[in-house]
């Protein structure tokens, strides 16, 4: 039997892949570059690499992007989706178009001055942007704005159903032949790469890189988890059938009961488990208080709750 497929959402997923690619090549080439972070990833090498040896940008990182996917798909098979094969040609294209059109030119200074003949100012306090533009920098200020943009460019493409790629390959590797876990070498990698801002000259570098990674990842969280709390409760009650009735008439939840043997009595027991919002949990709490006040709660942060009702399971990307 063939799949149908649903066009209305394959069409906002590309809509977000095309969004993503687009905003991330805004935050590396008019944000992250001409501070000289490196977040991660491959693109955050490229610009270590940029500031020391000029060459675009875009082009340091396809020649690492185009190797890795070949080695990633040797080494691991083909797990790499046409989304994120994808992905890593729009982003080159995006990064391209935009560094050979707007240059590296900062967004975000405080001061930016072209010298001409006869000007007298201690540039000693302000960084080299051209052979005679000079400007001086807001770290902070750019580290959070860089933050929030690379964080909702890759949540966009997170959410179409992409991979990030890139970096994120050599880890996959390394986890294939170590006992590392996945996430661990993750960190360790991109915490590689963000040290090789040393090699330009300055401690702050690396310090604010950390703190723009920092900032990208509640960002990505927020934009494919959602604002949105779940909460899961087990409920141990004597009064089953009357706080089942609750959660299902009044709560319009689900759940599932389970039985148990108490530790300390040995007697069986009946157990709710459920997973509510958090509007719905205060509801639930302030309720049990008067169907059974003995009743024993334990509630949980839920990372994600997928299924009828919650956040729909992820397809499957061809």
């Amino acid at each position: 039997m063939t799949k149908q497929i649903n066009w209305k959402q394959e069409i906002i997923s590309y809509a977000f892949l095309i969004l993503g690619s687009v905003l991330f090549a805004v935050g590396d080439v008019m944000f992250v570059n001409p501070y000289h972070l490196a977040p991660g990833g491959t693109y955050g090498l490229s610009n270590v690499l940029n500031a020391l040896y000029p060459w675009k940008v875009s082009l340091y990182a396809i020649c690492m992007d185009i190797p890795l996917l070949l080695i990633g798909t040797w080494i691991l098979g083909p797990k790499f989706g046409f989304k994120t094969i994808l992905s890593t040609i729009l982003i080159f294209v995006c990064t391209f178009v935009l560094e050979s059109t707007w240059g590296y030119d900062p967004v975000i200074f405080e001061y930016k001055h072209v010298f001409a003949e006869g000007d007298v100012i201690d540039k000693s306090m302000l960084e080299i942007l051209g052979t005679d533009t000079y400007f001086k920098p807001d770290y902070f200020l750019n580290t959070l704005v860089s933050g929030g943009i690379y964080g909702l460019a890759i949540g966009f493409v997170f959410k179409s159903g992409a991979t990030s790629g890139g970096s994120d390959i050599i880890s996959m590797i390394l986890h294939k032949y170590t006992k590392i876990s996945l996430g661990t070498l993750v960190m360790i990698v991109d915490s590689c790469i963000t040290l090789t801002s040393l090699l330009l000259g300055e401690i702050r570098l690396p310090i604010y890189s950390i703190l723009l990674i920092v900032i990208e990842s509640k960002i990505i969280d927020l934009i494919v988890d959602g604002v949105k709390s779940y909460k899961t409760a087990f409920i141990i009650t004597d009064k089953i059938e009357d706080v089942r009735t609750y959660i299902i008439n009044d709560l319009d939840r689900g759940g599932t009961c389970f039985v148990g043997t108490g530790l300390f009595k040995g007697q069986e027991r009946k157990m709710i488990y459920t997973n509510l919002d958090r509007t719905d949990l205060i509801k639930l709490k302030m309720s049990l208080r008067d169907i059974d006040p003995n009743a024993f709660v334990n509630v949980i942060e839920s990372a994600e709750v997928m299924g009828n009702g919650f956040v729909p399971l992820p397809h499957k990307d061809k």
